[in-house]
């Protein structure tokens, strides 16, 4: 079993290495850093980064305006961070956008798609899980149980994020589903919203999974399901199921678990293309951009994420996998196939480089260049630059990495 692994892993290696282009010219390697969004709480922070990032040789800058359904930026339709609510002129976006620009740096603007909140519930009221509960992911734990709350009683969105809260270890928080036409709506706005009104160079699209396989039994999409699945039953079928639900809510779902899994994996690659469209008419130069999960079957079973359909219809311009294993042969591995299923898309190589060592971040940064990769995203500025690692440890790295 583990030959046959190994033979495989080599395989896949040998056929990118086969086909890989030619290393690129330093000014056509994308260097990029994903900034996470405690790095956005004031000016002085944000100019910091950028000044970094640039002495240590980056020329991509991904920063998070939307991490748990809030907004980084002046103007939006979602609350301010409670970092930020004191800052009312300071607009974090903005700055990271002349600053950078100024530099010589490109600024994308990495928003969590589906995630909009953490175990722990949001302060502000208006925000997105109080105005609109009823978007919310059900588990399918909790679906039977929820079936018979009011979407509107604290109970409702207290239970799922107890839920959530349980699970430390699975769940990041609370999601907002794909299926709702309302929902896709309201996403797609908000991220319209950014591309219209500021200046970035691309639009990175994170979280667009669901959280696990058994999510999103809401009833509106459970309601949703048994409407695309009626047209398709013989007579009397319907009544058959129908008279079941009462007591299971789930009939249909377990009468049809593939299509079940296709339906939601394919509203979320609707939702994908929405997002694109208004991207794209917004700010036309902007460059879509996804965060993956490196192997392409592991996606779409476990987190509904059908990349590969993403790049064969174009919906995104690079395809960025979370290659965030600390074993160097899997890092190649992953690296190599998702190069060979993006065909002519760029592949931009997520490094985990906050659970790595100084040497293993640069032989990340090798491997990805050797096998074609278009850049590398570093996870994190934020680990990085952390004083507890010494002065200018992120410049030691790039300067080792990017041979500078």
């Amino acid at each position: 079993m583990f030959s046959s692994i190994v033979r495989c892993a080599l395989a896949t290696l040998v056929a990118a290495l086969a086909v890989a282009p030619p290393p690129l010219a330093p000014s056509d390697e994308v260097r990029a850093l994903w900034v996470v969004r405690t790095t956005l709480t004031s000016p002085a922070a944000v100019r910091a980064m950028v000044a970094s990032a640039r002495d240590s040789g980056f020329n991509t800058l991904l920063v998070q305006v939307r991490g748990r359904g809030d907004a980084y930026f002046q103007g939006g339709v979602e609350p301010r961070p409670p970092a930020l609510v004191t800052q009312a002129t300071f607009d974090p976006l903005a700055t990271a956008i002349d600053s950078a620009h100024a530099a010589g740096l490109q600024v994308h603007a990495w928003l969590n798609v589906n995630l909009v909140a953490g175990p722990d519930l949001p302060s502000s009221r208006e925000h997105v899980v109080y105005r609109h509960p009823e978007w919310l992911m059900v588990p399918r734990a909790l679906a039977d149980d929820l079936a018979a709350v009011d979407v509107r009683s604290p109970e409702y969105l207290g239970r799922l994020a107890r839920y959530t809260r349980s699970r430390p270890n699975e769940l990041e928080g609370l999601y907002v589903s794909p299926v709702d036409p309302a929902a896709a709506a309201y996403t797609t706005a908000v991220i319209r919203d950014v591309a219209e009104r500021y200046a970035v160079d691309g639009v990175h699209l994170d979280y667009i999974r669901y959280p696990e396989d058994d999510f999103d039994y809401g009833r509106d999409t459970l309601d949703a399901f048994r409407r695309s699945v009626l047209t398709d039953l013989k007579q009397g079928e319907e009544r058959r199921y129908d008279n079941r639900l009462g007591g299971e809510p789930l009939v249909y779902t377990r009468a049809f678990p593939d299509r079940w899994r296709a339906f939601r994996a394919a509203r979320l690659t609707e939702l994908l293309s929405r997002v694109r469209a208004a991207v794209k008419e917004a700010r036309p130069s902007a460059v879509v951009s996804a965060a993956v999960v490196p192997n392409a079957d592991d996606a779409v079973v476990h987190r509904l994420q059908d990349w590969r359909t993403w790049v064969a219809r174009d919906l995104v311009d690079v395809i960025c996998p979370m290659a965030y294993t600390t074993d160097a042969a899997t890092f190649a591995n992953q690296i190599s196939s998702v190069r060979l299923a993006a065909n002519t898309h760029p592949v931009w190589a997520g490094i985990g480089a906050y659970r790595l060592s100084p040497a293993q971040i640069v032989d990340n940064v090798q491997t990805a260049r050797r096998l074609g990769a278009g850049g590398v995203i570093l996870f994190s500025y934020d680990s990085l630059a952390d004083p507890a690692r010494g002065p200018d440890y992120l410049g030691r790295i790039a300067r080792a990495a990017f041979q500078f």
